[in-house]
């Protein structure tokens, strides 16, 4: 059940939003008067925040998720995972591999998908997918592959969703965290989170049609694919 009697206001939903840059892009957009719904799988949301505990890989919850919530001004898709133990391309656990790709890939689509009602209600709506460095495709490494090739789809299926939804006036794009100290990028991680949640935050914010299928850094650099 979603609980939500908060008052009328730029309204964004984070995906992920119980704990990392999730639940910081919470708390901060608590802070600027947003309105704010995040989905969990686990723990909980900020205190303010409308909270759905559902799994971002069930498509029938989001769509009950949608029909609950309203217009909806932004979209960021937040939740992922680092994915298997094992995922070399020497060594991969395939079901692992495909779970990746569930949660990091298809789920940023399906929540889209389910979620457009609510995003064409809403004047000047935008999508912002948070993707990752590792997806680069300028580089060779292998390690942590099945993260990365999930990554890398998600910006494929993100760029083409910006085509699909220019002539609504939707805009749509990407953004690189960079490396984050969280619970997935570890405490030798070179960024604190509260920098990364209010650079996200900001740029989804000025988002226009002009950035759409474009993919940024956390400080609205435009970065290469």
């Amino acid at each position: 059940m979603i609980e939500n009697n908060l008052s009328p206001a730029t309204h964004v939903v984070i995906t992920g939003g119980s704990r990392g840059i999730g639940r910081q892009m919470a708390e901060m957009a608590l802070e600027r008067g947003w309105r704010v719904t995040v989905t969990t799988r686990d723990g909980n949301a900020p205190e303010g925040a409308a909270q759905a505990v559902i799994d971002v890989t069930d498509h029938a919850a989001l769509a009950d998720f949608a029909a609950a919530i309203g217009p909806v001004d932004i979209l960021i898709n937040n939740a992922g995972i680092i994915g298997p133990a094992r995922q070399s391309t020497l060594d991969m656990d395939f079901a692992g591999f495909a779970q990746t790709l569930a949660v990091n890939t298809l789920a940023p689509l399906a929540v889209a998908q389910a979620l457009l009602p609510n995003l064409r209600a809403a004047p000047a709506a935008r999508i912002l997918s948070v993707s990752s460095l590792m997806a680069w495709m300028g580089y060779a490494k292998s390690d942590r592959i099945a993260y990365r090739a999930s990554k890398a789809a998600l910006n494929k299926v993100m760029q083409g969703l910006a085509t699909d939804l220019s002539p609504e006036g939707i805009a749509v794009a990407l953004v690189d965290p960079g490396w984050v100290r969280t619970d997935m990028g570890g405490p030798e991680a070179d960024l604190d989170p509260e920098t990364v949640a209010a650079g996200i935050l900001t740029l989804a914010e000025r988002l226009t049609l002009q950035d759409t299928g474009n993919f940024f850094r956390y400080d609205g650099q435009q970065r290469a694919f």
